[in-house]
């Protein structure tokens, strides 16, 4: 198979493997698990993505283009009009969207919305190929030092030891490194953002 279509088939096999994960810490969590459609705290503000989330992003918004244009174009415009705002502070290549320092991302844009979230619906638009840190935000999962992470909205009341008990690990296998591996050595390396990654779009 292609290199592209290798690591689409890879990346399928990744959200399938998020997506049981976060099923079990569903499961495990119950009703201090509250995240729902129209929560969009962890919607707001700057973070750093994949190459692989963009290129997942950015098959999506093609997707949406061929189903709902007017909705793609809204996407395009907020992403757009993110991209100018942020474009005279952004710590990286403004020209290809590479991020160089997530720390330095400017705090005037901490109150901005994802342009993938519509702020009519308080939904994503690009739901289906979200990041993987959009994912796998909100349950209690197991950082790289072996730490807990958790939407500070979420395990209200629950002590230490219960937030451990709902604890997941995510990709265990390490197979996004492989896939972030592949597109590397393609050329396409580095971290970006959201805005960027569909604003840059050549699909």
């Amino acid at each position: 198979m292609p290199p592209l279509i290798q690591i689409e088939t890879g990346d399928r096999q990744l959200l399938e493997s998020i997506t049981e994960t976060l099923t079990e810490a569903a499961r495990r969590s119950g009703d201090w698990l509250v995240c729902r459609p129209g929560c969009t705290q962890c919607c707001v503000g700057p973070f750093a993505i994949t190459q692989l989330d963009a290129l997942r992003l950015r098959k999506g918004l093609a997707n949406l283009q061929a189903l709902d244009p007017a909705r793609a174009g809204r996407v395009k415009s907020r992403s757009a009009a993110y991209v100018a705002m942020i474009a005279p502070e952004y710590p990286g290549n403004t020209t290809s969207g590479e991020l160089f320092d997530e720390d330095l991302l400017p705090p005037s844009i901490d109150e901005l919305p994802c342009p993938a979230l519509d702020p009519d619906t308080g939904t994503c638009d690009l739901y289906e190929s979200r990041p993987v840190t959009c994912r796998t935000f909100g349950p209690v999962t197991y950082t790289g030092d072996e730490t807990l992470a958790a939407c500070e909205l979420c395990y209200i009341g629950a002590t230490d030891d219960e937030m451990a008990g709902c604890a997941v690990e995510i990709d265990s296998a390490g197979l996004e490194g492989e896939l972030l591996a592949s597109l590397e050595s393609a050329g396409q390396r580095g971290m970006t953002t959201v805005a960027y990654a569909l604003t840059l779009s050549t699909l």
